[in-house]
């Protein structure tokens, strides 16, 4: 089979390698792809977000079966095109995208269907906005509605935080239109928990659970990024616990968009918030979640792409979907001062090749046969290994390997996960 892999992020390349290991998977292709996923795949030189180029490059090329995997294309209908000129693809259409592109939907569609989230109020004026913040409880939390790289969320513990917050994305439209309309929440407290999940609209099947690392320094600390690492998997999820979210949130879900008339299909992610009073949904990615794919697929075991083509035909319920139950470990290294200022345009020097770890580049291009780096976040590097301790500390030798000017990566990915371990036992 011809596959076509709409993308260009170490998510895609994570996605790509994946792929390649399927028996039918003749050739890849990655549409517009990266310097490192040119080792993995052709890359097509057309922007994941022009949908005719595209699609006639897809009809052209004779592809079998398309996935796309980053949110702008898919809320833009990459899916329906693909689909509407014969060609299979992975991922949701524009209407149930939309769980993800327009966070004021989502949270009306939990609402409505009584599925567990943080209360919520949404604004589409700055001055109400800014009213309402001063009796709302403190801390909070700002959202942009709709999409903005991972990045339109702000947690403010004081009224100055919030108010800035409410300006940057209503008054400066520091993300564009996606911050004209805006949500004020209430903070919800617990570990953090990112579920990926195969569902062909009926059938909903888990991944293994994970946990990101979203803020830019140790500790916790510093901006929101795109996300500096994660493991796989997440020792605070439990099976009880997953027996919870299945019958409260993950069904209710599919079926709350099926009654809605925008089945789902594809990967649809779950950030959730573990709290006293019970697991509750944080937000909906309408589509593999980065990082934590990069921890996450180096652990399943069944076909990619049998599991992929099963969510495209409906017969998910049929399909094995296996991981391992080993655990991983994903480090990020980036370009200094990402998420703000960086430079680019370094050399970027892969770590020796070492069993059980794999390197996913995110922001790379390739040169006269050289790798640069082109963008903040550069290489995820992820380890394998049967416990978390021991795929910490080989995905951080390997990382330490890489070599590229401004290098930067957090130090305490899993130090969090590892607590939870110390204090409950073996994972």
């Amino acid at each position: 089979m011809k596959i076509l892999v709409i993308g260009g992020g170490g998510r895609e390349h994570a996605i790509v390698k994946k792929l390649k290991q399927s028996p039918r998977a003749k050739k890849l292709y990655a549409l517009p792809g990266n310097g490192g996923i040119a080792a993995d795949a052709q890359l097509v030189p057309i922007g994941a977000k022009e949908i005719g180029k595209m699609v006639d490059f897809a009809k052209e090329e004779g592809i079998d079966f398309a996935v796309v995997a980053p949110d702008d294309p898919l809320a833009l209908g990459a899916v329906d095109a693909l689909r509407a000129a014969g060609i299979p693809a992975f991922g949701p259409d524009k209407k149930a995208a939309e769980i993800e592109s327009s966070k004021v939907f989502a949270k009306r569609l939990m609402k409505q269907y009584g599925i567990p989230t943080a209360a919520f109020e949404v604004f589409d004026k700055e001055e109400d906005a800014l009213r309402y913040l001063e009796t709302a409880p403190i801390p909070t939390v700002i959202k942009a509605d709709g999409l903005a790289l991972g990045k339109g969320v702000t947690l403010a513990y004081t009224l100055e935080e919030a108010k800035a917050a409410v300006h940057a994305l209503m008054g400066e439209r520091i993300f564009g239109k996606s911050g004209a309309r805006i949500l004020i929440e209430e903070m919800l407290e617990g570990p953090e928990v990112s579920v990926l999940s195969f569902t062909d609209g009926k059938t909903v099947v888990p991944m293994v659970s994970a946990m990101d690392h979203k803020r830019a320094q140790d500790g916790d600390k510093g901006p929101n990024t795109g996300g500096m690492g994660a493991i796989a998997p997440n020792p605070y999820y439990t099976k009880e616990i997953a027996e919870l979210c299945m019958k409260t949130i993950f069904a209710p879900t599919i079926a709350a968009m099926a009654a809605e008339g925008r089945p789902f299909t594809g990967c649809l992610y779950f950030g959730l918030m573990l709290t006293a009073q019970g697991p509750r949904v944080i937000e909906y990615n309408c589509r593999f979640g980065d990082p934590e794919t990069q921890a996450v697929l180096p652990l399943l075991e069944s076909d990619l792409l049998d599991i992929m083509e099963a969510t495209v035909k409906g017969t998910l319920d049929q399909t094995p979907v296996v991981f391992s139950d080993k655990s991983a470990c994903c480090v990020v290294l980036a370009s200094e001062g990402y998420p703000a200022r960086y430079e680019t345009g370094f050399t970027l020097t892969l770590p020796k090749a070492r069993d059980h770890v794999e390197c996913f580049v995110a922001g790379a291009k390739l040169e006269n046969g050289q790798l640069l780096t082109a963008g903040g976040r550069v290489l995820g590097v992820t380890a394998v290994e049967d416990t978390l301790p021991q795929a910490i500390a080989v995905a951080y030798r390997a990382a330490d390997d890489a070599a590229f000017t401004n290098k930067y990566c957090r130090r305490d990915i899993g130090a969090r996960a590892l607590a939870a371990v110390t204090e409950g036992g073996e994972v």
